[in-house]
């Protein structure tokens, strides 16, 4: 048993097996790399939909609004990209309207600032996810090439030595199935992956859409959050 193994199919493999074995190696590292950085991006904006939303709605006014959505960039906090943005995109309609009032009213302005900047965040969501769906679609059949190969090897070593006992002929190819096993095992974590941060992905676009719809309505109108918590509530519910 010292002669098969993983170690055995390292040692006698050519230059094609070695480099299957490292393709798939990078394609797994790859692929939990990515599960990783977007699982803990998906949960950092999980934890803004819930605390951070709500606080917005909740404050005495915009400027302090902006102030609860939390830190950061544009690029890290979506809510706080949409908050900008529409806030961008009313004061400066506000400055052009002379020139823009035949042209575009303040709801179509503020929708199209609006529709940009999501895009922008869900471009930056789904960024990565493409390289797990390539994984999981391509590493089977990258081990399943590796197996071919090897076990066309292990034949040709067969029959050049002239045993066909089934102590011969069971080690090689075996060795040779172990390929399809490393395919699978770097399919399924990626597959697995890349359909549980889109579930993810799709619940906090959700939640961007109904932050948006609230915010385009309230420049829209021009009417400022109400001072006191349960006229709030009352309004944001209209919203």
């Amino acid at each position: 048993m010292q002669h098969y193994g993983i170690a055995h199919v390292w040692a006698q493999g050519d230059f094609v097996t070695r480099g299957i074995a490292l393709a798939l190696f990078v394609m797994s590292v790859l692929s939990w790399c990515v599960i990783a950085a977007k699982g803990w991006n998906v949960a950092r904006l999980k934890r803004l939909t819930k605390n951070a939303e709500r606080a917005f709605w909740h404050s005495d006014d915009f400027a302090d609004g902006i102030g609860k959505l939390g830190s950061g960039t544009r690029e890290d906090n979506p809510f706080l990209a949409l908050a900008l943005s529409g806030e961008e995109a009313a004061k400066h309609h506000q400055q052009t309207q002379p020139h823009l009032h035949d042209r575009m009213d303040v709801s179509d302005w503020i929708t199209r600032c609006l529709k940009d900047s999501m895009d922008e965040s869900i471009a930056r969501m789904q960024g990565g996810l493409a390289v797990l769906a390539s994984i999981g679609s391509t590493a089977p059949f990258v081990g399943l090439f590796g197996t071919v190969w090897g076990i066309y090897h292990a034949l040709l070593a067969i029959g050049s030595t002239g045993q066909t006992s089934i102590d011969a002929v069971a080690g090689p190819v075996g060795e040779a199935l172990i390929m399809t096993a490393f395919g699978l095992f770097v399919a399924i974590p990626a597959v697995l992956g890349y359909n549980a941060l889109t579930r993810a992905n799709r619940t906090v676009v959700s939640k961007l859409n109904r932050f948006a719809h609230g915010l385009h309505a309230f420049f829209v109108t021009g009417t400022r959050l109400p001072p006191t918590r349960g006229n709030l509530r009352v309004a944001a519910r209209g919203r």
